[in-house]
């Protein structure tokens, strides 16, 4: 199964395709603030529907950018550890191989007020 993530907005974008009959799958997570807590769930029980763990990933795709800042890091960071782990390739959009993928944010950073 290959992995292709897109997390440069607060809808994160998961497209799962099986390379053997070319069948694909999309989903539309509103993941919000909550993307980091709720993203590897999402993507496990995704992987599940279709009868797969993280373990049957062959292939990871990231949408390194331009787009949300936090959304690309947890995104790329995400990424990152599973084609590690996995010992799987990964690939930026462009669709050039990578062994890390780092997020292009396509300007600089807006650093906001800490809360209170």
């Amino acid at each position: 199964m290959e992995l292709y993530l897109d997390t440069s907005t607060f809808n994160a974008i998961i497209r799962l395709t099986n390379p053997k009959t070319g069948d694909s799958f999309e989903y539309q997570e509103d993941l919000g603030r909550e993307m980091a807590e709720k993203l590897l769930g999402v993507l496990r029980d995704r992987l599940a529907e279709h009868g797969k763990t993280f373990h049957d990933l062959t292939k990871i795709t990231f949408m390194s950018g331009p787009g949300s800042f936090t959304g690309l890091r947890i995104g790329a960071t995400i990424v990152n550890t599973l084609a590690h782990e996995l010992r799987i390739p990964l690939f930026n959009h462009h669709g050039k191989e990578q062994e890390i993928i780092i997020p292009e944010y396509g300007r600089p950073a807006n650093i906001s007020a800490p809360r209170k």
